[in-house]
């Protein structure tokens, strides 16, 4: 052994930031510095001693760099026992090394181009990583494992009296985590590839927690919102409220259903929704978004008391006060004028959220008794090549505007769900009914005790009509159009209903239930 009392620092990273300025704290509190390919580029042009890992494991880089560090020289500098080892590390010439800084290959970067290959997604499976990481987390009463950049400040800090035990266990978990994650990312992706259209055979998903909340659901369930590990800050998850009282589990699954909502309808027009219990209780699009939120309010207005607000554009302070005139719990939207946030400041209370995007996720996950449910998130979007216009009267240029806004509105409602809508905005919401014709019955009534008539406006169902009764009662009530998936056995018996009535009917071939 050249030197038993060296320190050795091994700093082997993919993502360079503050490499420099880490080594050269390292190389001032007296750490040697080992490294390897790129890693020890930067640190030499930073004009600090770097020693090669080849140099110390008297082993060249072989296989384009495949193996570089899978040698017992790094490894058992990384494993030893100090005080238990050091008889077999001097037999086999083997230094300390003290503390490990890797980072791994992007796997997730890679594999996240659209042209991706499989070769290339294969060479970004970091090996010799992993299993620094590893060796240094487990022996992590000795030896100081950083995975992250933004741990070199804390490192730093604490280098003149060296990492307590504390730190380097804190450091550990968040290595295997790390590593566990990668593993996850990788197996993943590989099983997806041999059927894209399927489930995953396995699903990996490493969260880390962003935030405490202040309780679940009901106050006695502790609860928290965790965020995806190495996808960066983005929509709901990502955003810190501007004001107001820290945000609830209930909080947050209504600003969801409030925020995706809202995009439902595109960015192309000024749009409102209102979420109760994550239902919405008004939804509208409108030439501004004053005037959206003013008709998405007109729906239930009495409902919306207490609600979530979601908007697509900018909150002026002449909004602002109006959103305020009746008791709100969280607005969620882009941006906010310097008024409008001053009009807010005065009632400190309503949490205020403006994520920079929506960011969905491609999969859902839900809890069941034993195991897991895994589906692809529902797409709202009207696919408009499949509409079919199955009666004899096709619906106008009106009409079809409002039907296209209410097939949007219907997929935000919990089942069974009908929607009754006119002018771009919702006059009437069914939701969660034990049977559709009751749906039906339900949004007719939050229209009439609203003061708003159906009357040439147009209705939406989720998923079909088994029966033609939901179609008798809204012939009763002046609807003159209809937008549905189609598909029951009596799609005909409907079909006959809506030509008696003189309704329109466009079959949308898709269905969203929402459960």
């Amino acid at each position: 052994m050249d030197n038993p009392d060296r320190r050795w620092a091994l700093l082997s990273v993919s993502d360079k930031t503050g490499l420099a300025e880490l080594g050269r704290a390292l190389s001032d509190a007296s750490f040697g510095l080992l490294s390897t390919g790129g890693s020890a580029r930067v640190l030499g042009e930073a004009g600090l001693d770097v020693t090669e890992v080849s140099s110390l494991t008297g082993f060249p880089e072989i296989m384009g760099g495949r193996v570089k560090t899978l040698q017992p020289k790094i490894h058992g500098g990384i494993l030893g026992r100090r005080g238990e080892d050091d008889q077999v590390m001097a037999e086999h010439g083997i230094e300390r090394i003290d503390l490990v800084v890797v980072n791994l290959y992007p796997f997730a970067a890679t594999v996240a181009r659209p042209d991706c290959s499989l070769a290339e997604a294969v060479e970004q499976i970091d090996i010799g990583g992993p299993a620094m990481l590893r060796a240094a987390a487990k022996n992590h009463e000795y030896v100081t494992v950083v995975c992250d950049p933004a741990d070199y400040d804390g490192l730093i800090d604490r280098l003149p009296e060296g990492p307590d035990t504390e730190f380097r266990r804190e450091l550990a978990i968040k290595a295997f985590a790390h590593t566990a994650a990668y593993d996850g990312q990788i197996s993943q992706w590989l099983a997806q590839q041999s059927d894209q259209d399927a489930p995953p055979p396995v699903f990996n998903l490493a969260l880390d927690r962003e935030r405490t909340l202040r309780y679940g659901e009901n106050p006695h369930q502790a609860a928290g919102l965790y965020r995806e590990r190495g996808v960066a800050a983005s929509g709901l998850a990502g955003c810190q409220p501007l004001q107001g009282k820290p945000l609830s589990y209930n909080n947050l699954l209504d600003a969801d259903a409030a925020w995706r909502g809202v995009h439902a309808f595109g960015d192309h027009t000024p749009a409102c929704v209102i979420i109760k219990h994550t239902n919405p209780c008004g939804a509208a699009q409108g030439d501004s978004v004053g005037e959206a939120f003013a008709r998405a309010l007109a729906c239930d207005p009495t409902s919306a008391f207490g609600g979530i607000i979601a908007v697509n554009r900018e909150v002026d302070g002449q909004l602002a006060r109006a959103m305020l005139e009746r008791f709100m719990e969280v607005l969620i939207a882009p941006a906010l004028t310097a008024e409008a946030r001053e009009v807010f400041a005065a009632k400190p209370n309503v949490r205020i959220l403006t994520p920079a995007d929506s960011s969905p996720a491609a999969m859902e996950l839900r809890a069941i008794d034993g195991g897991w449910l895994v589906q692809q998130a529902d797409d709202l979007q009207l696919d408009e090549t499949a509409l079919k216009v199955v009666t004899e009267r096709a619906p106008s240029d009106q009409e079809m505007a409002d039907l296209r806004f209410a097939w949007a509105a219907v997929g935000l409602v919990r089942s069974n769900a009908i929607v009754y809508a006119k002018g771009r905005a919702t006059i009437g919401v069914g939701a969660g009914q034990m049977s559709r014709i009751d749906s039906a019955r339900f949004a007719a009534l939050k229209a009439e005790d609203a003061g708003l008539s159906l009357e040439g406006a147009v209705m939406a169902s989720d998923a079909f009509f088994p029966f033609a009764d939901s179609i008798e009662t809204a012939a009763e009530r002046g609807i003159r159009a209809v937008i549905q998936p189609g598909g029951s056995m009596r799609d005909q018996e409907v079909i006959d209903a809506c030509n008696a009535h003189d309704i329109a009917m466009v079959l949308t071939g898709r269905r969203h239930f929402r459960h």
